[in-house]
């Protein structure tokens, strides 16, 4: 399985809360770094943990994860993605976007490095044009890089 696929098998996980599919994808030893601050902005470690960190999240605020572009090279990767959740107490999802650097040992993810910040609402680079580039937009939780999100 090349990098790519790895990272959106990863995602497809995290976005139905799916810990085995999610720990198939990870390295026993796996770092989640996070940009602070954050909620959680504390690293996470360890392949089952972090699995469980990201079903919980999910649950709690109806998050999807579609991975919109990427740089990928032997053990690495660079991505931009879109999280659409909803805040608590709030009906409408919002999205925010980031940035995550992945290594890769064993053919299974070993690293994340992670760069975003979340907001109650929208978080985007303002005027990029994102529908028109591929990438996910609210109301079609999907980009032309990771079209169907595993099984939703």
């Amino acid at each position: 399985m090349n990098e790519l696929d790895l990272i959106t098998r990863y995602y497809d996980g995290c976005s139905t809360g799916d810990v085995e599919l999610m720990v198939s994808t990870l390295h026993p030893e796996v770092v989640h770094w996070f940009l602070a601050p954050n909620v959680g902005s504390a690293p996470v470690r360890g392949g089952e943990h972090l699995a469980r960190y990201w079903r919980k999240v999910q649950s709690m605020i109806d998050a999807r994860w579609v991975v919109d572009h990427a740089l990928t090279g032997p053990a690495e990767a660079v991505i931009e993605w879109t999280m659409f959740w909803r805040p608590e107490g709030s009906t409408e999802r919002v999205a925010t976007r980031g940035a995550e650097w992945f290594t890769v040992a064993d053919g299974l993810i070993h690293e994340i490095r992670s760069y975003y910040q979340q907001r109650p609402g929208t978080t985007e680079l303002d005027g990029f044009p994102y529908a028109d580039r591929g990438y996910s937009v609210p109301g079609s939780e999907r980009s032309a890089l990771h079209p169907t999100n595993g099984h939703l």
